[in-house]
């Protein structure tokens, strides 16, 4: 089911940023949004396309004070046949709607979600940066607007997408990174939202990654909420582990977000002929391996950042050194096969990258 997209374009375009080197992250925003409200009675309505701008929303709104939102990142790249392509995003709609169930959010057809990105992104699409690592942030997102400030499910809401030019994540290369394993706050619980791509797991690790960056890292990792002994994520990213040739990564227990670069970098890996274990790795068995030399390899997993190499890791003033603090070959190579089919310069032999238009 699709829905018929009304488009309003702006009689104000927006200059397209000239220097892409500079673009950032999150910083600029293209001339267009997309817009739709939902009540209970009759649904989602008025799907429309309009220059980008406020959104009115009642001060009583549930989303001020209950956190009731959740959204999605995913990007839009322009490939070397000029064509501009997305990566998996039904997986995205997908997750969406598993992030909107737990938070008695209102759930989107997953073909009409998919379709409305990609009208947004074909009228967009010159704001599709060109420079090699840069892309098209794209950021869906629902919340309740109900008027009414007593704890209930959501009865009215908003589903809105935005996007952003944004710059490659490695403006010096793909560098490893410093991360402290957190002690102290957790992400999320089992039986909370930590599956979830909610604003509220967000804040709850902002002051955790305050404390790591004022000590010289780069990310946390967080540990569970309920043990505190059992590795979960690292920062905003899925983490992996290279021990003993082996491909370790923590189990989706309830507490982790089940991320769509993790799922893409297990199915390369099986290919290549890895044994991959989705389980629960402790601290004390990850630092054991480190100090005896097994643990080869540590790396991140996330959209902004495809792979994000680990470096160092630090735990209870512990230091240990991973590949002599340079990116380990696997990671490396992941890194390039993942953004090889992002920007169709390798062959896409899974059918991942989706042709929205033209450039």
């Amino acid at each position: 089911m699709k829905f018929d997209i009304k488009i309003t374009k702006t009689q104000t375009p927006k200059a397209k940023p000239q220097d892409e080197t500079s673009l950032g992250f999150g910083k600029i925003f293209t001339d267009h949004m997309f817009l739709m409200e939902y009540d209970k009675k009759n649904g989602w309505q008025n799907p429309r396309i309009v220059p980008l701008g406020p959104i009115p929303t009642h001060p009583a709104s549930t989303v001020f004070h209950y956190g009731a939102e959740i959204f999605e990142g995913l990007k839009a790249y322009r490939a070397v046949d000029g064509n501009i392509r997305l990566f998996r995003p039904q997986e995205n709609v997908k997750r969406l709607n598993q992030s909107a169930e737990r938070l008695c959010l209102p759930q989107i057809d997953e073909e009409a979600g998919l379709d409305i990105i990609e009208k947004l992104v074909e009228l967009e699409k010159d704001w599709v940066p060109h420079n090699d690592g840069t892309s098209l942030y794209i950021r869906p997102f629902v919340y309740g607007n109900d008027e009414f400030l007593g704890v209930h499910a959501v009865d009215h809401a908003v589903f809105a997408v935005i996007c952003s030019p944004v710059g490659a994540y490695y403006k010096e290369g793909l560098k490893p990174v410093k991360i402290m394993i957190e002690s102290d706050d957790v992400r999320a619980v089992r039986g909370g939202t930590g599956y979830a791509k909610c604003g509220g797991n967000y804040a709850a690790s902002l002051r955790a990654g305050e404390r790591a960056e004022q000590k010289g890292f780069s990310q946390v990792l967080w540990l569970d909420g309920v043990e505190r002994k059992y590795i979960e994520e690292v920062g905003a990213m899925n983490v992996m582990f290279k021990i003993n040739g082996k491909i370790v990564t923590p189990a989706l227990t309830g507490s982790i977000l089940p991320g769509i670069t993790r799922k893409s970098a297990i199915e390369l890996l099986k290919d290549w002929g890895y044994e991959v274990e989705e389980r629960l790795i402790s601290v004390d068995e990850l630092f054991e391996a480190a100090a005896n030399g097994s643990l080869e390899e540590a790396w991140g997993t996330g959209t902004a950042a495809v792979i994000s190499p680990i470096g160092q890791l630090s735990y209870q003033g512990k230091d240990y050194t991973l590949c002599g603090g340079q990116i380990g070959e696997l990671s490396q190579k992941l890194y390039d096969q993942l953004t090889g089919i992002q920007w169709g310069k390798v062959e896409d032999k899974k059918g991942w990258s989706v042709k929205v238009c033209n450039a």
